[in-house]
């Protein structure tokens, strides 16, 4: 069954590329303490996520800080080059924490697998956002069809 509110995150391995390199980095640590707005895409420089997903949350990304929001996370199926890769060429700065869930491990732990292989996608996230707090999902959206609604920017500015 797919993660729900009053739910812990996992604690699963990830990668983000910083000045160091590509960097593991454990979900409990980042996205377990304080309040976090994470939000999944299928992939990265795909249509929807670039034109409309991820540039919202760097739009509206002070006014989501400042209900209290601690850290904005973007997380996809790719690899850390990519998420950094496609993170520089949409401006994210520090406003959204790039997440490389490589392996799909993150996405298969809270039961949020989406088969993109008739599209030549493979095994991807769904596309959701979520509120945490100190590790705990207290709202989650998750789209139920194609393109974006439940999970925008605007969506979750309004949850908050």
């Amino acid at each position: 069954m797919a993660i729900q509110p009053g739910d812990q995150i996992p604690d699963v391995t990830v990668h983000t590329k910083t000045a160091d390199g590509i960097v593991p980095i454990q979900t409990a640590d980042v996205l377990g303490e304080g309040k976090v707005v994470l939000f999944a895409v299928p992939g990265a420089f795909t249509p929807t996520c670039s034109d409309y997903h991820l540039p919202g949350f760097v739009a509206f990304a002070e006014e989501i800080k400042s209900k209290g929001v601690d850290t904005i996370a973007c997380i996809a199926v790719n690899d850390a080059f990519v998420m950094d890769a496609w993170g520089q060429s949409q401006n994210v700065g520090e406003h959204v924490l790039m997440l490389a869930d490589g392996n799909g491990d993150f996405a298969e732990a809270i039961d949020l697998v989406m088969d993109g292989s008739g599209f030549g996608l493979g095994t991807r996230s769904q596309r959701y956002a979520a509120i945490i707090e100190d590790g705990v999902v207290t709202e989650l959206f998750v789209e139920t069809s194609p393109g974006l609604d439940v999970s925008s920017a605007e969506k979750v500015l309004a949850a908050l």
